[in-house]
């Protein structure tokens, strides 16, 4: 049987792939347990220090699989929308709040829940056939998988509305210009490219890093005073760490630091 997601590990970088081409890695329930599963683990591995999400074939993600999301709406059930919070809800926060760098290698379309990913993402790589469609009024439904939260970080709340309601296809240097995309570079290059990010990423302090990204989940959104508070408290913990003391020696030394990720 074909694993959902392919999971590879090349020293500290784990590169999570959605692994069904035939259907554009549309999320069915076996591949979103498996991705739920997997970032839950990798939370607390040592040994991962980065990671890149990709997708098989010729797309990132066309989100939710519609054809089992029918079966399900047919079948009647009181609560057709349950993956949302049985799945949906867990992988974005788990992905939001992975304290490691997370790149998203954007291959081809990244549609409604797939989009949702890839804006969970730190870094996000792109090439020209690189497009975003947040398509979930043309079913109507509203924004998941943490588009809410993340899309206006990356283009404002104006431009998250219009995206969210109109759902218009982004093309990719409309997406490269509002931020969707970190980084743009020929198709063909955007997996490789992810992945030397990942690995620059997983040698550099990765402490600070899942620190870097609480502290910014609090000021996005929180007052002066809870910024100050979350810096103090990433202060402490980067500051008791090897890799800080180490780093700081070799600057006094005039020699290029090597972080552990301790």
């Amino acid at each position: 049987m074909t694993q959902p997601l392919l999971v590879d590990r090349s020293d500290s970088v784990v590169t999570l792939t959605l692994n069904r081409p035939a259907a554009m890695n549309a999320l069915d329930v076996p591949l979103k347990e498996a991705l739920r599963d997997t970032l839950t683990a990798l939370e607390h591995d040592r040994s991962c220090r980065a990671v890149v999400l990709a997708g098989a074939g010729t797309a990132f993600c066309a989100g939710q699989d519609l054809r089992e999301h029918a079966e399900t709406l047919a079948a009647g059930g009181t609560d057709p929308l349950g993956t949302v919070r049985t799945h949906y809800n867990p992988i974005a926060s788990r992905l939001a709040s992975l304290p490691k760098p997370v790149v998203a290698a954007v291959r081809g379309m990244a549609a409604g829940a797939g989009a949702g990913l890839a804006f969970l993402a730190d870094f996000r790589i792109g090439g020209p056939g690189t497009s975003f469609l947040l398509a979930f009024a043309k079913v109507g439904l509203a924004g998941d998988t943490g588009a809410s939260w993340s899309l206006p970080r990356l283009v404002g709340h104006a431009k998250a509305v219009e995206l969210l309601m109109l759902a218009e296809p982004v093309t990719a240097e409309e997406a490269y210009r509002l931020g969707l995309l970190t980084r743009m570079v020929d198709d063909e290059q955007v997996l490789e490219t992810a992945q030397e990010l990942a690995a620059r990423l997983a040698a550099g302090p990765t402490v600070a890093y899942g620190a870097i990204k609480r502290q910014l989940s609090v000021g996005d959104a929180g007052t002066l005073s809870e910024a100050l508070a979350a810096e103090a408290q990433a202060q402490t913990i980067c500051g008791a760490t090897a890799d800080h003391r180490a780093a700081t020696a070799a600057f006094v030394a005039k020699r290029r630091p090597a972080f552990e990720g301790r």
